[in-house]
């Protein structure tokens, strides 16, 4: 999902870099996403023409560098029982992301009601371990071809407070990365917490397609309308 169009510049005075794509109507809503592992903030950049008008988007890079325009917020290693992370960087990073959404809030005039965070890969993870440890700070959160970290079970906010946020798992029958069983685990995850969510599978693999991008922008629309 690269950009089909010249990215904004990068600003980096708040606690994670990011560049900010404003809302090409009224802007009312914004939507914070986060790339993968190995990536950078503008390997979603594709998605931001699929949004509505009145949302803005924030592009934002991880803070670990791996190489020449490659971020991630953790490290991790796939082994054959499994992805094995850095949960030390995995919580500061969580940290971070947290802070780095109430500062541009505050810098763009958008509530936490209007604002959804979401994210492919890992950036899905960090996306639902910010929102279901924080769920005052967004309206909902974007699970693509990812999973929930069982590290930031000691955080997850109340019941009472996860009844107003809202939940998108979106993920390939054939991934080969983060199989489809994390999808399955995120889901029965998310149903013992009371949380609302939606779900979708597509035949594909580790990717976003275009019917899930669509099926996100789609979602971003019903969850955050125009004001």
């Amino acid at each position: 999902m690269n950009a089909p169009f010249p990215l904004p510049p990068l600003v980096d005075d708040l606690s994670l870099a990011y560049r900010l794509c404003p809302a090409r109507g009224r802007q009312s809503a914004l939507a914070v996403l986060l790339h993968g592992v190995g990536a950078n903030e503008g390997s979603l950049a594709g998605l931001v023409p699929l949004l509505p008008d009145h949302v803005a988007t924030a592009l934002v890079r991880s803070p670990f560098a791996m190489g020449p325009n490659a971020f991630s917020a953790f490290a991790v290693s796939f082994t054959a029982s499994g992805p094995v992370i850095d949960a030390d960087q995995a919580e500061a990073s969580r940290l971070r992301l947290a802070a780095f959404v109430g500062e541009l809030q505050a810098r763009t005039g958008i509530a936490p009601a209007r604002t959804v965070v979401a994210g492919f890969s890992q950036g899905g993870i960090m996306s639902a371990g910010l929102a279901l440890t924080r769920p005052q700070a967004v309206a909902g959160f974007g699970l693509m071809s990812g999973r929930i970290l069982k590290e930031i079970g000691p955080h997850i906010a109340p019941a009472a407070a996860l009844a107003g946020v809202e939940g998108l798992i979106l993920h390939g029958d054939f991934d080969d990365r983060l199989p489809a069983a994390f999808a399955d685990q995120s889901a029965a995850l998310l149903e013992s917490l009371g949380v609302r969510f939606t779900q979708k599978r597509y035949p594909a693999g580790h990717e976003i397609t275009r019917d899930s991008a669509l099926d996100f922008a789609a979602w971003v629309a019903r969850l955050l309308p125009a004001a």
